[in-house]
């Protein structure tokens, strides 16, 4: 019987269920699911018995973490003074999931879904994903003259898009590509159609109060991958994504939602810039594109979102230039993420609103990988 070396991870209050046609597609695939192992992260107040049968029932290896039982684990895995690093109820509780695949070495590969997703029927979702990951591909390099690279560019002329994330004092940018060899891909980003990841202004902008959009993707929009050339960005989304276990101390979900800043919504943002600067130091690539994934977003007040996004969006403008002050080389993801770690701290956010926000995010990008070193030391019972 084949071990699991795929972690599957993805918060999940609202639908557990979603996992079925996940599972289903690899399986209409000829995908092996036996290498498949899914974490659900979800809530107390869930039904958690409901949840795991439902692993039970499609076949698949995999746990279920309320809040109960990751307090547990850490506890068990000799964490429990890091267990602040992981914010309650919040989508940042991917990390546990980075954490848990950092503690099995069986896990070769990660991969981050949301529970408002479903596969495309046309894509063989993990394989896809699969193939991407630990290879080189021929592909389009796209740049920017302001260091950032719309995901949605392939289309932009006809939809206008630009995705969560991405700085407004980067928009209207001259975009220069040329098709080239990559280095090793570590990270596969897939993409979305339907409901575009928007954030709350470009949503009202778009006329929507629901937290969705008026403007939809749809598969015509993209045509096929692309890499984001050397010393520019992007937004990742944690929605549809797939990674090396090696990149884990350099992919830390930012600490959103449960601070005094009321800050949140920014978690896969920003860990995606550290992904994409320390591949640069390594030499790596992060691939985006397919497969693709529908995205059939719940609605919910887009005014509740802006509430979350507003007090760092100022941050959001600058928090790239920080990371991008780090050195272009290193030795590892450790060293590449203590780098980035010392260029944020040494960076002068004072005049930029809520720039406390900045301090505790250092020191939780700090410790971080005090909590990953514990974990390599420590005794593992996940």
């Amino acid at each position: 019987m084949t071990q699991p070396d795929i972690c599957v991870v993805a918060p999940t209050v609202r639908n557990p269920e979603f996992i079925r046609e996940y599972i289903e597609n690899a399986r209409a695939n000829g995908f092996d699911t036996d290498r498949l192992h899914v974490v659900l992260v979800t809530e107390d107040f869930c039904d958690k018995e409901s949840i795991r049968a439902t692993l039970d029932e499609l076949g698949v290896d995999g746990k279920v973490f309320g809040g109960t039982e990751r307090e547990d684990w850490y506890e068990q895995n000799g964490i429990e003074d890091y267990s602040d690093l992981v914010p309650a109820a919040s989508h940042a509780e991917t990390s546990f999931g980075l954490l848990y695949i950092w503690a099995n070495p069986r896990f070769e590969y990660g991969v981050f879904l949301d529970d408002d997703t479903r596969p495309h029927d046309e894509f063989d979702f993990f394989g896809t994903h699969m193939d991407h990951i630990g290879s080189q591909k021929e592909v389009e390099h796209v740049g920017s003259d302001e260091q950032w690279v719309n995901v949605l560019y392939q289309n932009v002329d006809e939809h206008g898009l630009y995705p969560r994330g991405y700085p407004y004092s980067a928009m209207d940018e001259t975009v220069q590509t040329e098709t080239r060899r990559t280095d090793e891909i570590v990270a596969s980003q897939g993409l979305w159609t339907d409901v575009p990841d928007l954030d709350a202004v470009r949503i009202l902008m778009d006329g929507d109060l629901r937290g969705q959009a008026q403007t939809r993707t749809s598969a015509g929009d993209f045509t096929g991958n692309f890499a984001v050339s050397e010393g520019n960005y992007l937004t990742v989304c944690s929605m549809n994504l797939a990674f090396r276990r090696e990149v884990v101390p350099a992919f830390y979900q930012m600490p959103m939602d449960d601070n005094e800043w009321d800050i949140g919504r920014f978690d896969d943002i920003w860990s995606g810039l550290t992904l994409k600067k320390a591949a640069d130091m390594l030499d790596k690539t992060v691939l985006t594109g397919y497969p693709l994934c529908i995205h059939e977003k719940a609605e919910r007040s887009t005014f509740s979102d802006l509430n979350n996004e507003v007090p760092a969006l100022e941050l959001n403008e600058h928090f790239w230039e920080a990371l991008d002050k780090a050195p272009d080389s290193a030795s590892n993801y450790f060293e590449a993420y203590e780098e980035m770690v010392s260029a944020v701290d040494a960076y002068d956010f004072s005049d930029y609103g809520n720039s406390g926000f900045i301090d505790l995010t250092v020191e939780k990008m700090s410790r971080w990988l005090e909590a990953l070193s514990a974990l390599e030391t420590g005794g593992r019972t996940a």
